[in-house]
Order: C-alpha cells, then structure tokens, then sequence
C-alpha cells in the first residue's frame, strides 16, 4: 500500500523544520527544569506545578513525534511562476458570482491551510476546482448550500 504524500511549499516545510527545532531544543529544555524545580520541593503525589509540567511534557513529546512523521513522508512542490494556469503553491484572486465579492487564495497543503487566512487546502472542493483554471475561467463548486461559481480574476506571481 502507497503512503500518501504530505504536499507542502518550502515556506510550509520551514515553518515546520523550525517548529520541531523549537520543541526538541528550546522547549523539552524548559520543561526539564520546571520538573526538577518541582521535583525538589517534595512530595510529588499533591505537587501541582510537578503534574502540570508532565502533562506539558506528554503535549510536546506527542507534538514531536508527530511533526517527525508528517516530515519523513513530505513532498515539497516547486510553484511554477511562470505558468498561466493555477497551479499547487500559488496565489489567485477569483470573483464569487452570486456575491459578487473578490477572494484572494493561496492554494497549498492540507497541513499548512487556513481558510480563515486566505490559504485553502489544494484537497478542498474549491483547491481542487481551481487548479488548472486560468484567467476568465468560471469554475463550478459544489457545497452544502448547492453550487458555488467563481471566476478567476487574477494568478498572483
């Protein structure tokens, strides 16, 4: 059975590089002394400030282990500038038609989308429709409240 790829741009995979840097350098360091601090005032059954540093511990040990596996089965996709097509990476601006309201996207990686930030996963209804469409082109997507129609507007290099 073939592993799906994690698609991600180079900024994405730096954002998490430096991420997993943090946590196993910075982070598990300082978690190391609010153990020991806590860890020598005593008895550790009633010691609030020892279990809120283990429970701190456990988040950041399972974030770790998480962004090990997300980066070992990472794909970074190289945004062709020059296409005059939408392409995994890039930037559109498209015209909702029954709303009449301008949207700027990009388009990226499921693991790096964030709808509420203008960046839209290339695996969603409008990611998927998007892609391939050019300047002028009216794409179809489906929602629950029924079908949505954009227009392409702009492909920001």
């Amino acid at each position: 059975m073939e592993v799906k790829k994690n698609l991600i741009t180079r900024e994405g995979l730096r954002k998490f590089e430096e991420e997993l840097h943090y946590l196993k350098m910075e982070k598990r360091q300082e978690i190391s002394k609010k153990i020991a601090e806590a860890t020598a005032q005593g008895d550790l059954s009633e010691n609030a400030e020892y279990s809120a540093a283990k429970e701190e511990q456990s988040k950041v040990e399972a974030r770790i282990e998480e962004l090990e596996n997300f980066l070992k089965n990472v794909e970074v996709v190289n945004v062709d500038e020059n296409s005059d097509k939408i392409t995994f990476g890039m930037k559109c601006k498209v015209l909702d038609i029954e709303t009449k309201e301008e949207l700027v996207y990009s388009i990226i990686g499921s693991s790096e989308s964030d709808s509420l930030n203008g960046s839209i996963s290339n695996e969603s209804p409008l990611g998927r429709a998007l892609i391939g469409s050019g300047v002028g082109d009216v794409v179809d997507v489906e929602a629950p409240i029924g079908t949505i129609q954009y227009k392409v507007l702009e492909i920001i290099k």
